[in-house]
């Protein structure tokens, strides 16, 4: 299974290291693929080390003016001209997508996979891993928009919190048959 993981970047804690890399460890031992952002450093640089160690595959979608940051070991690794085009190439070559921690980017490549759910542009599974509460806001006014008529669909059918990696990955692998 091809899982696309939007997540930061930047250097974080352990509270929001660990989990990314025991997430990590159950992708590449299940013999999955990472498809991310392709970046060397961060968390994302976590994340893809842990994949790779465990045994699973890399998949690196990158921008050009943060192609000096790619993975070079990378099993594959695409630059794409800008991040709309980096945002598509990453949903196309992903079966399923798990939202971990991050900022501005993290959330805009998050909510664009739910409004493409939204309009049944895609039925690719979306996970949030909502570590140490971080997205608990966020769960929080999806569940105000789907009270306020905001939402065509049930939250259910466009999201799945998860608190712990190995609920992450069993959501996807249930809803996606993968044993």
């Amino acid at each position: 299974m091809n899982i696309c993981v939007f997540l930061s970047a930047a250097d974080l804690d352990e509270r929001y290291t660990r989990p990314a890399g025991e997430f990590a460890t159950l992708l590449g031992k299940g013999g999955h693929t990472l498809v991310w952002g392709g970046s060397d450093v961060g968390l994302m640089k976590v994340v893809a080390d842990g994949v790779q160690e465990a045994g699973g595959r890399l998949l690196g979608v990158s921008v050009d003016f943060l192609a000096d940051r790619a993975r070079a070991d990378a099993d594959e690794m695409v630059i794409a001209g800008d991040l709309g085009e980096r945002k598509r190439l990453l949903l196309e070559k992903a079966d399923a997508v798990v939202v971990m921690v991050g900022g501005t980017g993290t959330l805009d490549e998050a909510t664009e996979i739910l409004e493409l759910k939204k309009h049944g542009r895609t039925d690719k599974p979306v996970v949030v891993l909502n570590t140490a509460g971080f997205y608990d806001g966020l769960r929080e006014q999806f569940r105000r928009m789907e009270d306020e008529g905001f939402l065509p669909r049930p939250l259910t059918d466009l999201v799945f919190f998860a608190e712990e990696p190995v609920g992450a990955l069993a959501h996807l692998e249930e809803t996606l048959g993968v044993v």
